[in-house]
C-alpha cells in the first residue's frame, strides 16, 4: 500500500490541539476558532493550574483538568477518534511539543492529526506593555532606578538623542532599532517617575493620550472634516492648529534656548520666515554673528545647518584617521 493513502480501515487517531494565547491580550478574548476547538473537544488540559485562561474557560462551561500527560499519554487520550486540547503555558511545554515530535519521527506510533492553534494574538504595540511593565519592576527594586529623578535623567534624554541622530546618520539599521529603544526607554523612565509625583502625578497613558489628542487635533485633514492635499497644506494646518491651541505672544515662545548654537538660530530664523516678519539680522563683531548668519542662510535654504555641520566634521574625522593610519 501507497505510504501517502490512508488506511480507511485503520481507526481514527483523534486529534490534538496546541492552544496558544497571548498574556498581552486581556484572558477571555479568545478567537472564535479556539472557542470552537474547546467547546467540540472530548478533552481539555492545561499543565498550569494558575494559567490566567483557566477562570474564564470554566466560566464558560469548558472543563479544563490541571494535568500534564506525556506525548504517549496524550496520544493514547486521542485513539478512537477524539479531541484534546492543549491550553499551552506561558513556556509553551517544550517537553509535551519535543516528546510529540519524537513520536512522530520514530515512524512507530500513529499519531494523531496535530495542530497548533492560536488563541489570541499580539496587537500592534503589545510589546509596549512589557516594557512598562519591566520599568515598573525596576523603579520598585533596582538601587539605582530607585532613586532617579526627572532632574538627575535628563542629561541622559539628551545623549539618547544625539545617539539616535549619529545611527540615522550612519545608516546602521541594527544600531537604529537600538537607539530608539533607548529614547523610547526615556519616556517611560521618566512616566514611571511621575506617577510617584504627589501633587500632580500622570503615568504613561496619560502621557500617550496626551500626544494621541493632540494628533488628532492637528491633522483635521485626516481624523475630520478638513482636506489637505499637499505637504505645504498640512503645514498650515498644524500651524493654524497648534497656534489657537498655544494662544502665544510671541514666535520665540517654545523655542528652547538650551539646543546647539546653529539649531536655535536656524529655529528662530524659522519662525520669523513663517510668520513673514520683517526681522534683520542682528550685525556685531566676531564668529558668532558670521555662524547666525550662515545658520539663516542654511535655513532658508532647506538645509539643516547642525546635520550639515556634523556631515563636515565627520569628513574631518575621517581624514585625521587616515593621516593616523
Amino acid at each position: 500500500m501507497n505510504a501517502k493513502t490512508a488506511d480507511p480501515t485503520a481507526p481514527d487517531q483523534g486529534r490534538i490541539v496546541l492552544l496558544t494565547t497571548s498574556h498581552r491580550v486581556a484572558p477571555g478574548l479568545l478567537s472564535w476558532p479556539a472557542w470552537q476547538a474547546l467547546r467540540a473537544a472530548d478533552r481539555v488540559l492545561c499543565a498550569d493550574g494558575t494559567h490566567p485562561q483557566l477562570p474564564y474557560l470554566r466560566e464558560a462551561g469548558i472543563r479544563v483538568d490541571e494535568a500534564a500527560p506525556t506525548a504517549e499519554e496524550l496520544v493514547e487520550a486521542c485513539a478512537g477518534g477524539r479531541t484534546a486540547v492543549v491550553v499551552a503555558t506561558g513556556e509553551g511545554d517544550p517537553a509535551l511539543t519535543d516528546g510529540l515530535a519524537r513520536l512522530a519521527g520514530s515512524g512507530r506510533v500513529r499519531m494523531p492529526e496535530l495542530e497548533l492553534l492560536p488563541a489570541s494574538y499580539d496587537l500592534p504595540g503589545a510589546r509596549l506593555l512589557d516594557l512598562v511593565q519591566v520599568m515598573d519592576r525596576i523603579r520598585l527594586e533596582c538601587p539605582w532606578s530607585s532613586q532617579r529623578t526627572h532632574k538627575g535623567l535628563a542629561k541622559y534624554a539628551i545623549e539618547e538623542a544625539y545617539e539616535l541622530v549619529e545611527a540615522i546618520e550612519d545608516g546602521d539599521r541594527d544600531e537604529l532599532r537600538e537607539e530608539l529603544g533607548d529614547v523610547l526607554l526615556q519616556v517611560v523612565f521618566h512616566a514611571r517617575i511621575a506617577e510617584e509625583d504627589p501633587d500632580a502625578p500622570f503615568s504613561v497613558d496619560d502621557v500617550a493620550g496626551t500626544i494621541v489628542d493632540k494628533l488628532v487635533h492637528r491633522h483635521p485633514h485626516v481624523f475630520g472634516d478638513e482636506t489637505a492635499d499637499t505637504p505645504e497644506e498640512v503645514r498650515a494646518h498644524w500651524l493654524r492648529t497648534k497656534a489657537a491651541e498655544k494662544q502665544r505672544t510671541s514666535v520665540t515662545e517654545g523655542v528652547p534656548l538650551g539646543q546647539p548654537g546653529l539649531a536655535l538660530a536656524a529655529k528662530l530664523h524659522s519662525r520669523v520666515r513663517t510668520a513673514h516678519l520683517d526681522v534683520p539680522l542682528p550685525s556685531g563683531e566676531g564668529i558668532g554673528y558670521e555662524l547666525l548668519a550662515l545658520a539663516a542662510r542654511a535655513e532658508t535654504e532647506g538645509t539643516d545647518p547642525e546635520a550639515a555641520l556634523r556631515a563636515a566634521a565627520r569628513t574631518y574625522r575621517d581624514a585625521i584617521r587616515a593621516v593616523e593610519g
